[in-house]
């Protein structure tokens, strides 16, 4: 059982895009990944909402996750399961999405992310 595309909505895409600008990170699925994983750091639920996947960006999912792509996987599974989810693949690709929705909107919107240090820092530091 695995996700087998990401695809970005096109308000994501905007994200990205300034991400790219204020990190340096050149590549969508490395952005996607920090994103992801500042989402299931947070330990609220990611609220339930319609995503649309407007944009054509999207990856597989072994382009999102790279080498590390099971590590990737198990962070959801784990989620899911706190969460008392059922692992079901529509249940694990609805939560994934979420998640990497809220992570992305959360890292474009703070204002004291203006570099790849300050990424690091957030990631590091959350009460930043």
């Amino acid at each position: 059982m695995t996700i087998e595309t990401v695809r970005i909505s096109e308000k994501d895409k905007t994200y990205l895009i300034m991400l790219k600008r204020k990190t340096g990170i050149a590549n969508w699925n490395v952005l996607c990944r920090w994103a992801f994983c500042v989402s299931l750091s947070e330990p609220s639920i990611p609220p339930k909402e319609k995503l649309q996947s407007d944009s054509p960006i999207e990856m597989t999912w072994k382009v999102f996750g790279g080498t590390h792509a099971d590590v990737y996987f198990a962070l959801l599974v784990q989620r899911c399961h706190q969460e008392g989810l059922t692992i079901s693949p529509k249940v694990l690709n609805e939560q994934f999405k979420l998640h990497l929705h809220r992570g992305i909107a959360f890292l474009a919107t703070n204002p004291k992310l203006n570099s790849i240090t300050s990424l690091f820092e957030l990631t590091t530091n959350p009460s930043m």
